[in-house]
């Protein structure tokens, strides 16, 4: 029977609450979310403004440049020095360069004139201090060996002025210990380190090592290994030339 032939329900008589109407039947299954609302007509949905784009880092500042190497000392001509110009007027011929260096003076003589050069520096100018003599050896160079001698003046203003003198191997430089006294122990340590004898010299015996010994030892020739010194405490039992021999004076008396 079709719906149009269901005879129509018969109100609920006075008196008698209507019954509920039906509820729409619910789906099980809830939307897990809800769409999002459609935006009025006419109205635009607002745009996220885009994120600005990070600026790249500066570049690294480049390194300064290294500063220039500081220009060294350099040996100046001397010949105008005031003492040096009285010397070469007092001993012509006796001063063959003069050289200046860091504010140091140093005038250059032959071997034969240094006992006048000397002493003339000691008498005339105030250099009455003998602070050392020493040697250099050059080695390879002719002639090889400089002697120096360093002076210093108490009355110039704590001045100094160094004399060197070029010596060959095996040629004698002449003492200045009439000059200056300490020279005389002076002059005994070159010859014993360097082999420089000095013509003149009243006592030249070896200081530091003992007579016999084989060499001299700041010579650039000498092994740097050392000699065999066992002769020097069993003088004894060690043969002649490894340390003192019997006829040395100085064998047990140091001076």
């Amino acid at each position: 029977m079709t719906d149009e032939s269901k005879p129509p329900t018969p109100p609920p008589p006075a008196g008698d609450a209507a019954p509920p109407a039906e509820k729409p039947a619910v789906d099980a299954a809830k939307p897990a979310a809800e769409a999002p609302k459609p935006a009025a007509e006419g109205v635009k949905p607002p745009v996220a403004s885009p994120k600005p784009a990070t600026a790249p880092a500066p570049p690294k500042p480049a390194a300064p440049a290294a500063p220039p190497k500081p220009k060294g000392p350099t040996v100046n001509d001397a010949s105008g020095d005031p003492v040096v110009q009285r010397l070469l007027a007092a001993l012509p011929g006796a001063v063959t360069a003069a050289k200046e260096l860091v504010g140091q003076v140093t005038v250059e003589v032959p071997p034969e004139k240094a006992p006048e050069v000397l002493r003339y520096l000691k008498e005339e100018e105030g250099f009455s201090y003998l602070v050392d003599l020493t040697a250099v050896d050059w080695k390879a160079r002719s002639p090889r060996f400089d002697v120096v001698y360093w002076l210093h003046s108490f009355t110039k203003g704590e001045a100094r002025i160094r004399v060197k003198a070029a010596v060959a191997d095996g040629a004698e430089c002449p003492t200045v210990s009439g000059v200056f006294l300490t020279a005389n122990w002076m002059e005994r340590e070159v010859w014993d380190l360097f082999g420089i004898p000095f013509s003149g010299h009243p006592d030249l015996r070896r200081i530091l090592t003992w007579d016999g010994f084989a060499g001299h030892p700041l010579r650039k020739d000498f092994p740097i290994e050392g000699v065999d010194t066992g002769a020097a405490i069993y003088p004894d039992q060690y043969p002649e030339g490894g340390g003192p021999s019997g006829k040395d004076s100085n064998k047990k008396v140091l001076s």
